[in-house]
C-alpha cells in the first residue's frame, strides 16, 4: 500500500520518552523515506471526537499510535471502518496488540512500516458499548489493572507487586455467561474476552487463534489452589492455556456476561478499567480494522 502522507498521534505527558527529540526523529525518517509526518497531540479530554475530527480534515494516507495501549486503542477506534490503516509506534510497558501483530518493540525498526509493510485486516470487539482492539477482562486482572492504574509507579515490577498483595486476599466471583454457541455458569477467578492471544506482559491467554476469524473467546480461569497456582502461571507463559484442568475456552460470535446479584461490574479493555453496568453485550465487528504489520520473511 502507497500513501505519502502519515499522521502520528502522540500522547506530550506520558511516559519517560522526550516528545519533542521523537518527534524530529520520526519526521526526519518520513522525509527520508518519502513520506510527509504530521502530529496530533491528545489532552484527555474529547480526544476520539478531536482526532476524527481531524481526519476528516487533513485525510492522511496511513495514521500511526505512537504510545501504550491507551492511544493504541483510541487510534484503533477512530480508524475502525474506515480504509485509513493503523500503524503502531510501540513506546508503552505492555504493548499488546502490537505484539500480537508480530511488530517490532523497538521503535526504530517499526518505523519501518513506513515504507514496508503488509496490510492485515483484523476483526474489532465492543464490550457493553465500549470499543475494543485487543483484550478485556473481569475478575483478577481488572482488579488489579484499576490498582495498577491509580497508583504512582509503573513498570511490569509495580503490576506485579499489586498482584501478589490482591492475590493473597482475592475471592472469585460467581459468573454467568451466555453466548451463541455455549454456556458457563460458576465461579471464575477471572474471565478475558480475547480477540487476539497475548498480554503485554507476554501471557498467552488464548493460544493459536486468529485476529480475524470472525469469532472471539472467553477464556475462563476458575479457582484453584495455591498449590496449582505455580503449575497455572507456567502454561500461561507456554501457550498451553488449555492443558490446565482450570481452564476452558467458549468461542462464539455474541456473549452476554454478568454477575448474580451485582448491577455492575469492573472491567478492563484495552488497558482500561471501568465498571460496567450488567449484563455486558460482548459482540465482534469482524475485518472492521486494517493494520500496517511487517512483511514475512518468505516475502521479502
Amino acid at each position: 500500500m502507497l500513501f505519502k502522507s502519515v499522521l502520528f498521534v502522540l500522547n506530550p505527558i506520558s511516559g519517560d520518552i522526550e516528545k519533542e527529540g521523537l518527534e524530529q526523529k520520526i519526521t526526519a525518517y518520513c522525509t527520508a523515506h518519502g513520506r510527509e509526518a504530521s502530529f496530533f497531540h491528545t489532552r484527555g479530554q474529547n480526544d476520539l471526537a478531536e482526532l476524527r475530527r481531524h481526519l476528516q480534515q487533513q485525510k492522511p494516507g496511513a495514521v500511526f499510535a505512537a504510545g501504550g495501549d491507551g492511544t493504541v486503542s483510541l487510534v484503533a477506534e477512530a480508524l475502525t471502518g474506515t480504509d485509513t490503516p493503523l500503524g503502531i509506534l510501540p513506546l508503552g510497558s505492555g504493548n499488546g496488540l502490537s505484539k500480537d501483530l508480530q511488530i517490532p518493540q523497538d521503535p526504530e525498526l517499526a518505523l519501518r512500516l513506513i515504507w514496508a509493510h503488509e496490510v492485515r485486516v483484523i476483526d474489532t470487539l465492543r464490550v457493553g458499548g465500549h470499543f475494543s482492539a485487543h483484550l478485556a477482562d473481569l475478575g483478577f486482572n481488572a482488579l488489579v489493572v484499576e490498582r495498577f492504574s491509580s497508583g504512582d509507579t509503573r513498570g511490569p515490577g509495580a503490576y506485579v507487586r499489586i498482584a501478589m498483595q490482591e492475590y493473597l486476599s482475592y475471592e472469585p466471583a460467581e459468573f454467568v455467561i451466555e453466548t451463541d454457541q455455549e454456556s458457563f455458569a460458576g465461579k471464575a477467578f477471572m474471565l478475558t474476552v480475547a480477540n487476539a492471544n497475548t498480554f503485554g506482559s507476554n501471557v498467552v491467554i488464548n493460544p493459536d487463534r486468529r485476529m480475524d476469524d470472525g469469532q472471539f473467546e472467553i477464556c475462563v480461569i476458575e479457582p484453584f489452589p495455591a498449590a496449582a497456582a505455580p503449575g497455572i502461571l507456567y502454561r500461561l507463559y507456554t501457550d498451553s492455556f488449555d492443558a490446565s484442568v482450570y481452564t476452558r475456552r467458549l468461542s462464539c460470535r455474541r456473549a452476554r456476561v454478568w454477575l448474580p446479584g451485582q448491577t455492575e461490574a469492573l472491567v478492563q479493555i484495552d488497558g482500561e478499567a471501568m465498571s460496567l453496568p450488567t449484563p455486558i453485550e460482548i459482540e465482534i465487528i469482524p475485518r472492521s480494522l486494517r493494520v500496517l504489520t511487517p512483511v514475512p520473511a518468505e516475502h521479502i
